[in-house]
Order: structure tokens, then sequence, then C-alpha cells
């Protein structure tokens, strides 16, 4: 039984590492690509318009809610508030079973 607990124990952590990772890359990945559309912005008008801007706004919504989902940021359906309503749901049905 103790190795079934440190195998799932194993398993979550390395899926929780594979998340990072993800989440990583793909911020590494949003500075490289917006760092150089801003130098080519900046080398064909010389920031009259800043066009790369675009790039950066759209795909940095993507980045945050990728972060929110990678470090459990969402403060109304966080990984607490599922516990709670698991637990909560798990009561009512102990309840209901009481009077059967």
């Amino acid at each position: 039984m103790e190795n079934l607990s440190k195998e799932s124990k194993y398993i979550k952590a390395r899926e929780r590492v594979d998340q990072l990772k993800k989440f990583y890359a793909n911020l590494w990945t949003y500075i490289i690509v917006i760092s150089v559309l801003a130098l080519i912005n900046y080398l064909t008008n010389g920031f009259r318009y800043a066009w790369f801007l675009w790039a950066a706004f759209g795909w940095g919504i993507g980045v945050f809610f990728h972060a929110i989902g990678t470090f459990n940021l969402n403060p109304f359906f966080g990984k607490s508030w599922e516990e709670r309503k698991i637990k909560q749901f798990m009561q009512k049905e102990e309840d209901n079973d009481k009077w059967r």
C-alpha cells in the first residue's frame, strides 16, 4: 500500500513538473518572439507605429491564462474551491444515506 502511495505521489509530481516546463517554455518563446518582432518593428519604421504590441497583447493574454492554470491562481474556481465542493457533495450524500 505504501508503494502505491509513493508511486501516485511521484506521478502527481511528474505531472506538475510537466505543467511547469510547458508554461516556462511558452513564456520564453513569448519573450523571444516578441523581442524579435519589436526589433523588426524598430528597424522598419522606428516605432512610428508599434504594431508588435498587437502580437504582444494577444499572446500575452494567452500566457496570462496559462499562468493562472499552472499556478492555480484562479480565486473563484481554484483547487481549494474544488476540494470544498467535493467535501460538500460527499457530506450531502452521506446525510441522505443516513435516513434510508
